[in-house]
């Protein structure tokens, strides 16, 4: 007998474990200086199209937090010549901590993120 089944249909607990995971490499990435979050965009990027879509939502969020964190310290990175870039390189992990928080409290209640496309929380 064969299987018409398709070959994956999103599992609601499996895919909140991949989200979940992902915050906590995030978490985990912030003493470390990303360390961890490069393993957890990776994971983001190769899981998002196999998930359901509340949890979707959190991929492309944690995705954004990850690009959008490298963005930012490039020019914090850049405009420590101004003397400006220290202000921006210290709330860096601030703004990834909040989004992660946000994120993970979100994800553990089982909704998306409303905007995830948004820069700030």
């Amino acid at each position: 007998m064969t299987d018409t089944a398709p070959n994956h249909q999103p599992v609601p607990d499996k895919d909140k474990r991949v989200v979940m995971l992902i915050y906590i490499l995030y978490f985990i990435g912030l003493p470390t200086i990303g360390a961890t979050s490069l393993a957890g965009v990776i994971i983001a990027h190769l899981k998002a199209n196999e998930v359901a879509d509340p949890w979707r939502s959190h991929l492309d969020y944690q995705i954004r937090t990850f690009w959008l964190s490298i963005a930012i310290a490039i020019v914090g990175s850049i405009l420590m010549l101004l003397l400006v870039g220290w202000f921006v390189l210290l709330l860096l992990p601030l703004w990834i901590l909040i989004r992660c928080i946000k994120g993970f409290l979100v994800a553990n209640d089982g909704r998306p993120i409303d905007d995830p496309k948004t820069m700030l929380w």
